[in-house]
């Protein structure tokens, strides 16, 4: 079986040798798997949410085309294309905000961080946040939804972005699926192996702390970074320890395993820092000196970066507009041309039922429980895996449910221990009628 996988590569800068090592370059060995059906794309209205100066999105865009065309992608098996060109990603965005729970977005990370550092200086919550910011989510959830990704590669941070995606995928075939999975749900990929390289002063290499060595600069611009990076005060002749260089570091990211023995025994017998560095420079010249001549001719070539990622953009629509179109449909966004479907009582019937949603946060595994209209009717406890609290879903739909009125709220417990809790009540009348409902979404369908 063929399995999709899907990228994206945000366009706000130049890249750097740490993204060619932690992001390019696995991507590139994976997309050449046979089994692999890989979709890489400019995530250009990504970009326009961190960055205001047209200048430099419109430069970054170019240099990250050529970066990966020069690092190896071939275009021809890859779909590798500009979120921008596919029009129907800002559709289908519009359709999943139309399902998508605000209470789901206000969980986000990036919006509680920006939320949580306003609050820290006094400032109004909101202050400085942009709609773009805010449901960011959801445009990654259609990029992610659009093509059906079975695995999507990202780090820590991006796991979260996933798990919505899978949320706002779900939801959407619960309400308009008619039985069908209209959306595949992602998998999240954690990219545990990939090297997250050091920067010339020891930490993560990043452009925001400076500390970054050019990818794609001149061969003298890659010697004099190298020659930046801050090593310890040991003299020629002193034997050095690798496992606490950062320049080892740097060198293992890009040598062979023979190569890297012969550097370690080389420090470990006294090798100096200078001729230590002139290793790592020609390390790794020999590794980027190809795609470095590759990427400068792509880059005076613009008008061939147009037409190859016109020609991704063209890949990817065959794919998206019929789809789009079969969205459309099943929203009620038909042409009047074709009879008007009305529902019949069966169907408005299994359309009313509650569904469990899950999804993870720092402290664990959770579920809720939503009726028709998405209001929430439980919030469990945490659980230490996600097969816990399936589990517990199962038992509750199965056995007589075991509801006690707290306050104002009550609690679901299994096996008398409270699993799960409902929302705040504003009187013991609208508490009970609560439970009641609880007790009819959660009764066996006839």
């Amino acid at each position: 079986m063929t399995t999709r996988i899907l990228t994206g590569i945000t366009t706000t800068g130049t890249p750097h040798l740490g993204n060619y090592a932690g992001a390019i370059r696995p991507a590139i060995v994976a997309s050449r798997d046979p089994q692999a059906d890989s979709f890489y794309f400019l995530a250009d209205y990504h970009a326009l949410i961190k960055c205001d100066d047209p200048a430099r999105i419109q430069r970054s865009r170019l240099e990250i085309a050529a970066t990966w065309l020069a690092c190896g992608l071939d275009a021809d098996k890859a779909t590798f294309y500009r979120q921008s060109d596919i029009p129907e990603i800002p559709e289908l965005t519009w359709l999943l905000t139309c399902v998508s729970a605000k209470g789901l977005l206000n969980r986000a990370h990036a919006y509680k961080a920006s939320v949580d550092k306003n609050v820290e200086a006094g400032e109004d919550p909101d202050a400085g946040v942009t709609m773009g910011l805010y449901s960011y989510p959801v445009l990654m959830a259609a990029d992610i939804l659009m093509f059906n990704a079975h695995k999507v590669p990202v780090g820590r941070d991006q796991i979260q972005h996933v798990e919505m995606a899978r949320d706002i995928g779900q939801r959407f075939n619960h309400l308009f699926g008619n039985g069908k999975e209209l959306f595949t749900l992602p998998e999240v990929v954690i990219e545990e192996d990939v090297a997250t390289l050091p920067g010339l002063d020891g930490r993560k290499m990043s452009k925001s702390y400076d500390n970054t060595i050019p990818l794609f600069g001149s061969a003298k611009q890659l010697k004099d970074a190298v020659a930046r990076i801050v090593t310890d005060s040991r003299a020629p002749g002193e034997p050095k320890d690798p496992d606490n260089s950062h320049l080892f570091t740097l060198y293992q990211a890009f040598s062979t395993r023979e190569q890297e023995a012969a550097f370690r025994a080389e420090l470990l017998g006294g090798l100096a820092w200078g001729e230590a560095k002139q290793r790592l420079f020609e390390l790794l010249d020999n590794e980027l000196g190809e795609a470095r001549e590759r990427y400068h001719a792509l880059i005076t070539r613009p008008a061939d970066l147009e037409d190859i990622l016109l020609a991704g953009a063209a890949k990817a629509r065959r794919i998206a507009t019929p789809f789009l179109g079969e969205l459309r449909e099943a929203v009620g966004l038909r042409s009047f041309r074709e009879q008007v479907q009305v529902a019949s009582e069966g169907k408005k019937k299994a359309a009313k039922a509650a569904r469990f949603v899950s999804f993870r946060e720092d402290d664990g595994f959770r579920f809720r429980l939503l009726d028709a209209a998405g209001e929430q009717l439980l919030l469990s406890i945490a659980f230490a895996d996600g097969k816990a609290a399936g589990q517990v879903t199962k038992r509750l739909q199965s056995e007589e449910l075991d509801l006690r009125a707290e306050l104002n709220a009550f609690s679901v417990r299994v096996d008398g221990e409270a699993v799960a809790y409902s929302p705040e009540f504003s009187t013991d009348a609208e508490r009970d009628a609560a439970m009641q409902r609880l007790r009819e979404a959660l009764a066996p369908q006839e």
